[in-house]
This record gives structure tokens, sequence and C-alpha cells, in this order.
């Protein structure tokens, strides 16, 4: 299946290497970055995490919870703020740090912050909506749109702007692990990690889950049922990309990249795809496509099991079974741990007769 342009052929037609490898990615991120997502805000600088509370969680012996305040200062004196919460395992760090950016959803549940600290790792979480709010009649005028009102960026990279400087201020802990920080989101916050881990090489491990179309599910190859780029005109949400995104309205199949672009930018460092057989509308046939399409790059780099994807019944949820797939993927990667998890396994074997492609 000849999902779309080749990942393996630079811009000027020779073949990619391990060594021109950086050149590649600089290219993908050319390409599909400012076209898609309308390209990234300002970095700013962050200070030191300003440090709100800290105490021990009774019911969860030698658990620390903290918050914080992330102060991102911008060279033209503008300032950005975003609340950081972590729970810290008892027991000499640093540790591994799995960070959520969905707290505007609260799928964080109990459970699962308990199973990740049992592992070994801290906790942190965010509200990513703190950059941008998920409103498209009122967006520009919060965060950092009512900083920079004429930004082109759209909604994505600015919730993928927050988990990079939540990233500044988790690297400055000393309890955090700098090469260990994985990242997390669901749906439209699964675009965002996607994005996210894309242009930030200090991201260890990356998780979108159910991320769809503008994450990692295909635009030319789409299931029945598959969002497409009028879907977010009729939702409301083509706020979430940038002004050219928007123009492929009923085009997807004539947008100069896809999403294996986005996927390959993580390259080498590990990436696991958590979806829903039955979440019909983020393309999961197309996601795993795409990761097929992605994985000569991963063997090219010399990690070909840096890639993963681990496939669950049922519909558009963030679930448990999505958490203890990414706590797997962790122990793994960041841990160096067996687990019995096979997050290669082969699927939809009818998939030439499931995706089709979009012919405009």
């Amino acid at each position: 299946m000849d999902v779309g342009p080749d990942l393996l052929k630079l811009e000027d037609g020779r073949a990619v290497t391990a060594l021109n490898w950086s050149q590649r990615r600089a290219e993908l991120s050319d390409i599909i970055v400012p076209s898609e997502y309308g390209g990234m805000p300002p970095l700013g600088r962050v200070g030191e995490p300003v440090l709100f509370c800290s105490v021990s969680v009774r019911a969860w012996d030698g658990v620390v919870y903290e918050t914080y305040e992330v102060r991102t200062t911008f060279a033209d004196g503008k300032e950005h703020r975003i609340e950081l919460s972590l729970w810290i395992p008892p027991g000499e760090g640093p540790f591994p740090v799995m960070l959520y950016g969905d707290g505007c959803w609260y799928m964080l549940r109990e459970e699962t912050v308990r199973h990740a600290l049992e592992r070994g790792n801290i906790v942190a979480a965010f509200d990513r909506t703190a950059a941008a709010a998920d409103n498209s009649v009122r967006y520009r005028e919060t965060g950092l749109y009512r900083l920079y009102p004429e930004a082109s960026f759209g909604a994505l990279s600015a919730w993928a702007w927050a988990y990079h400087r939540c990233v500044d201020a988790l690297l400055q802990m000393p309890n955090v692990r700098a090469d260990a920080i994985a990242i997390s989101g669901h749906s439209r916050g699964g675009k965002t990690v996607l994005l996210a881990g894309a242009t930030d090489e200090r991201i260890a491990l990356v998780n979108p889950n159910n991320s769809g179309i503008g994450g990692a599910g295909l635009n030319r190859w789409k299931a029945d049922g598959s969002e497409t780029v009028d879907s977010f005109f009729h939702s409301g949400n083509i706020f979430w990309f940038g002004d050219s995104f928007a123009e492929y309205r009923h085009r997807d199949g004539q947008l100069p990249y896809d999403q294996h672009f986005l996927l390959a930018m993580v390259a080498p460092r590990p990436l696991l795809l958590t979806e829903a057989y039955e979440d019909y509308a983020t393309n999961p046939p197309g996601t795993y496509a795409a990761c097929q399409a992605t994985q000569p790059i991963y063997a090219l780099l010399d990690h070909p099991a840096h890639i993963g994807w681990s496939f669950r019944e049922g519909g558009h949820a963030h679930s448990a079974a999505d958490f203890l797939a990414l706590l797997d993927f962790m122990d793994v990667h960041l841990h160096k741990r067996t687990v019995s998890r096979d997050f290669q396994r082969a699927l939809f074997p009818d998939i030439d007769s499931v995706l089709h492609p979009v012919l405009d």
C-alpha cells in the first residue's frame, strides 16, 4: 500500500541514511508543521518552577503530591503561566515521568496514578487549555492568543507548546530523570501529544491515544466512518489547525504530506499508538497503516522495536487498558524491564479492503 510521499527519499532525490536522517527529519518538519498546524508559538524562557504546595498522600505510603507554577517569559516581556501537579513515588530518584496534559477532561483516574507510582514513575498533570481555550468562538481571547492576537498557529500548536514548557520545568527538578519523560493524551489531546513529541526531541517516549485525523490516522487512506478535513468544519474544530490545512476541505487526498511524516519525526525515540477498533472516526486502520509506513525509518535507525501499537475493543475513550499499555511500554523502554505484551502484533489482515484511497 502506497501511503503517500516517501520517507526514505530526501527532497533532492537522494536516499535517506542513518547519517543524513537529521536532514530528512528537518524536511518533514518544514513540510507538515507550518502547513497542517500553522507553525509553533515562540519558545519563551521557563524560569525555576514555583512550588505552591507539597504534601504527603495519606492513602499511599511515601507518596508526595506537589503543585508548581510554570512561568514562561517571552523576549518582549510578556508572560504565560501553567499549573503543573506531580505525584512522586517513594524511594530514591530520579524517576521516569508520565506527563499528561488532558487535565481539562479528568481522564487520569486514581487507579492509573497508583499503577504508575507502583512501577516507579512520577505522574505529572496539567491542563493544556491554559495555553488556548478549546472554544471555537473565544479561543483567541485566551492563553497565548491573548499575548499574540495575530498569531497564525492553531490550537493544537498552542497545546503542544504547553507540553514543551512543562518539560522545561520538569528538567529543572532533581527527582526527574531527564532522559525518561513520556507524554500521553487522548483524542485532540492525542493529536497534541504527537505534535509535541515530533517537535521536541527531549521527550523520550510519545503516546497519542485515539488521535485520529490530524494525529496518527492517514489522510489519503481512510476506513468507513473516518473523519475528513470537512468534518472539522462541521464540528467547529477547524481552529485546531493552521489555515493551510483548512484549504484542503474536500481535498484530503491532495494534502502534500501524510501523518506518517509526524510519526517519523519521533524516530528513533519510542512511539506507542493506542487505539480502539470501534473508534471509527479516528481511522484506526489508517493509524496501523501509518505505523507500517514508518517502521522502515525505525529499522534504518537501528531501533525497530521502538515503534509499537496497542489496539483494544471498544470506542473513543482513554481507558484503563490504554494506560496499562503505556505503562508496559514505559517498563520496556524507560525501565528496561521485560513484559509479555507484543507491541508489534500483526493486525487487519484484510487491510486492503478496509482502507480506501481518497479520490478528490
